[in-house]
């Protein structure tokens, strides 16, 4: 099972929209620097819904070929089509990802029934280990705990990614899913939370910026010390809310760009972190002690 902080990378892309593929490597070594335990690759923090099937393609295999093994890269593969969804993981298994993450279907608002049966035909169709993610701020799509708990039993269906920030969903789908499904949280305001509760770790976009704090929060908040988390996580509370001060991710990458990992590029209709918002990014930064 994957645990831990999994940081959802940003893609670096140059001010003509350009993938940086250099930024890319020095953001990964980064993060293997800094103790992150694992990778996603084009999810939404990586602008899944501004890169073409090819370019998509590409970041995939070019995260997995640099991280060589290193730590566990997952594929971030879902689309609104089902038959779309089936070719990005079919291609994220045939370039080596340890697992893929799989968004519901945005914008058509399946049924229970429907999505049950989506995850189902994703999984028959390619043997690699997939991660739910649901997100309904997002996707205008709620997957339920009871279908959530229904996926668990098809054997490659290993976790979910939950970011509805609601806490009461960590027990509920522990109670109906199977014993070793792995449960994410996609909300960093209460991943402390979420983690103390029996999660197995947060899929994090304030790990972008504070790999080392959210590894170290994430870690004694999944062993039980609440104590340690609280004092760390406290850190980074300014931190997960200003990431959000603008739609993710227009503030994370001004952030990691602050930083010097990157530069100042993003895609439309997505536009750069305006200028208003600078001093409260900066500020939770310093709080998080990854500026000066």
């Amino acid at each position: 099972m994957i645990q831990g902080s999994i940081v959802a990378l940003v893609t670096p892309m140059y001010e003509d929209g350009a993938i940086d593929k250099e930024s890319l490597k020095n953001i990964i070594d980064y993060h293997i620097d800094q103790g992150t335990d694992a990778v996603v690759a084009v999810g939404t923090t990586g602008e899944s819904a501004t890169l073409n099937e090819d370019e998509h393609c590409d970041v995939i295999e070019t995260i997995i070929k640099y991280v060589a093994g290193r730590i566990p890269v997952i594929a971030g593969t879902g689309a609104n089509s089902t038959s779309e969804a089936i070719n990005l993981t079919q291609k994220a298994k045939q370039a080596g990802a340890d697992a893929c993450l799989i968004v519901t279907p945005y914008y058509n608002k399946p049924t229970q029934e429907g999505l049950y049966l989506h995850y189902k035909a994703i999984a028959e169709a390619v043997d690699i280990p997939q991660i739910l993610y649901n997100v309904p701020g997002r996707t205008a799509c709620d997957m339920l705990p009871e279908t959530v708990g229904r996926l668990s039993k098809i054997t490659n269906i290993v976790g979910v990614k939950e970011a509805t920030g609601d806490l009461s969903r960590v027990q509920l789908i522990r109670n109906l899913a199977d014993s070793n499904f792995a449960i994410y949280t996609g909300d960093d305001a209460t991943s402390l939370k979420f983690c103390l509760l029996g999660g197995n770790g947060s899929i994090t976009v304030t790990g972008n910026v504070a790999p080392r704090l959210v590894h170290d929060m994430i870690k004694a908040a999944m062993s039980g010390d609440k104590e340690t988390a609280l004092s760390l996580d406290a850190k980074l509370i300014a931190l997960h809310k200003t990431l959000f001060i603008q739609s993710n991710p227009i503030p994370v990458k001004w952030a990691v760009a602050e930083m010097g990992l990157m530069g100042r590029g993003i895609r439309l209709p997505l536009t750069w972190l305006t200028e208003d918002c600078f001093p409260a990014v900066r500020d939770a930064m310093r709080e998080a002690e990854v500026i000066k």
